[in-house]
């Protein structure tokens, strides 16, 4: 869909030349898996649920965000199929004129079917870290492998479009790679291998981490070239896609450490207490919600955000910044951010 009120004087035109026409908004802070890159073992300080945005709140901020030119949302979590007015704010945001998708762990996506279809929601992102029960256990801390690998198969059955993000860690899933690869020779996915992200309590080392090149080396070892083939990625893709020959589905990397898309970044990030992240590392947080229930305009708070954003990785421009801590321990986790 396109929104044809975006100008470069839009509120969500940064200082860098970049248009923001994406939004990705954290629905709960909760879900009912444990992932330890998402986060920390002691878990984390909930908000109290007065200060977690209501459904009506969440269409009103996304409104004006459309206005201004955004003409695609994403539902992140935590695991957002677990807030019960899941329903009610499907619909209330299937009014605007966006393309609405969402992501989720899948453990219980299979009995929201029918109000993803009612709502046009055919873009479905399903985080799966490994295809070995045992090791998705040890991840995850919960015994769900088969529940989710099920509702993957359910979810092709019934023409969604599906991408799954794994989460690469040396000496964990590393091994999983071409396994992952060769799902897509029967199953119209596409993967998306993730480089190791650092973030508030997840122990992020720069040696856990699998990179661009690395997976590919993988991906060389394990076929021919002339079978590797480079797909033309869309506009503002985050992902680096390629295919193998006569594979029904295709697979891509997310290179944020070593490779980092920042010029072509087109995404704002809304918490579910109501705060707008103009980047995923960023530290710094502007508050929406305060300002809605007050009866003022967000519209001055959206745009100081959106030009404050950095040019690169919230500040941490190099290598050298992003391993240390203090810098981005000052970021929250990735279960309050929704990724």
């Amino acid at each position: 869909m396109t929104n044809t009120s975006a100008k470069s004087t839009s509120i969500l035109h940064d200082n860098f030349g970049r248009d923001h026409a994406y939004l990705r908004i954290s629905l709960i802070e909760r879900c009912n898996l444990r992932c330890s890159y998402c986060m920390p073992a002691e878990g984390v300080k909930l908000s109290p649920k007065s200060h977690l945005m209501t459904g009506d709140e969440i269409y009103n901020i996304a409104k004006t965000f459309v206005k201004h030119g955004v003409t695609k949302i994403r539902l992140t979590g935590g695991e957002p199929l677990i807030r019960k007015d899941i329903p009610v704010i499907l619909e209330k945001l299937a009014s605007l004129d966006v393309t609405l998708s969402i992501t989720s762990n899948a453990v219980i996506i299979d009995k929201h079917i029918a109000v993803l279809k009612a709502n046009n929601v055919n873009k479905i992102n399903i985080s799966l870290d490994s295809l070995e029960r045992e090791k998705f256990k040890k991840i995850t801390l919960r015994d769900q492998f088969k529940k989710v690998y099920t509702n993957i198969l359910l979810l092709v059955k019934e023409n969604f479009e599906v991408k799954v993000n794994v989460v690469l860690m040396k000496d964990f899933n590393d091994n999983e790679i071409i396994n992952f690869i060769k799902l897509t020779k029967n199953l119209p996915i596409s993967i998306r291998f993730i480089e190791f992200m650092p973030f508030d309590g997840n122990k992020w080392d720069k040696n856990k981490m699998v990179s661009y090149k690395e997976i590919m080396d993988y991906v060389h070892d394990a076929f021919n070239n002339n079978e590797i083939i480079r797909l033309t990625d869309a506009k503002n893709d985050t992902t680096k896609n390629y295919k193998i020959e006569g594979y029904q589905g295709s697979f891509g990397i997310i290179s944020s450490v070593t490779n980092p898309f920042c010029d072509s970044c087109n995404r704002l990030r809304l918490t579910a207490n109501g705060k707008i992240k103009n980047c995923l590392f960023s530290a710094t947080e502007s508050d929406l919600l305060t300002t809605l229930r007050e009866g003022n305009s967000i519209e001055p708070v959206v745009e100081k955000a959106v030009k404050a954003k950095f040019k690169i990785r919230g500040g941490m421009d190099t290598l050298e910044k992003l391993q240390e801590p203090k810098l981005h321990n000052k970021n929250r986790s990735m279960i309050t951010i929704g990724g």
